[in-house]
């Protein structure tokens, strides 16, 4: 029996993410970059690197919710400033200088990833429900464990974690519940949800191949050094 939302009856489409991802979530936290984050193995330049090629895919999430925001289907995640794209844009200035010549580069799989979400906005732009499931509330979930790590592993403070700091919006644990109830609202108010669901895997996969890019590309500069 599929799981329903509380309010209306339909369908959880948070449920149905959850479910079809589950496998990907799990080999993403097994692969490349980010299992070497999970294990506490990081480096400070590695995790730089990441952030720059995640910039632009939460750039085109709050673009295209922004272009939504009338759209009674987005509208109730639209309403969620969370501007994630102008805290990773301070974070790197933190972790490189803002001045320094040698600036994390834009992968190939992080321009892929990016141009990905613009394509979800396309059309009716529900497609970015996924998208918004697959990073925010990841963020206001496992992405706390990773900023724990971070603190732990690599020294990193305040200046360099504000990626992880929702404190200004709202308090943890509320902004946690009413983005998975915006997210409900959603996807039970989208045409398709199937489609949704489809394009949750494919943000997985996304987020799988730019870990690996991360992590060659890191082998790569120490080769050549």
């Amino acid at each position: 029996m599929a799981a329903v939302t509380a309010e209306s009856g339909a369908p959880s489409v948070v449920t149905a993410l959850y479910v079809r991802t589950k496998a990907l979530h799990l080999e993403a936290e097994r692969t490349g970059f980010i299992a070497d984050m999970l294990r506490g193995a990081a480096t400070r330049r590695g995790y730089a690197l990441l952030l720059r090629n995640l910039q632009p895919a939460y750039r085109e999430i709050e673009d295209g919710l922004e272009r939504h925001r009338h759209n009674p289907v987005l509208a109730p995640l639209a309403r969620y400033r969370l501007a994630r794209a102008a805290a990773i844009a301070a974070d790197l200035a933190a972790l490189t200088g803002p001045d320094s010549d040698d600036q994390p580069s834009l992968l190939l799989e992080g321009e892929a990833y990016a141009r990905t979400i613009a394509q979800a906005a396309g059309g009716d732009g529900s497609r970015l429900i996924a998208h918004a499931y697959t990073r925010y509330l990841g963020d206001l979930n496992g992405g706390q464990i990773v900023k724990r790590l971070l603190e732990k592993s690599l020294g990193l403070g305040e200046p360099e974690l504000t990626h992880y700091d929702f404190s200004a919006i709202a308090e943890p644990a509320a902004l946690k519940a009413g983005y998975r109830q915006a997210l409900e609202l959603a996807g039970a108010a989208a045409p398709d949800p199937d489609v949704i669901i489809a394009e949750g895997a494919l943000a997985f996969e996304c987020n799988i191949a730019l870990s690996i890019a991360v992590q060659r590309s890191l082998a790569n500069e120490a080769a050549a050094s």
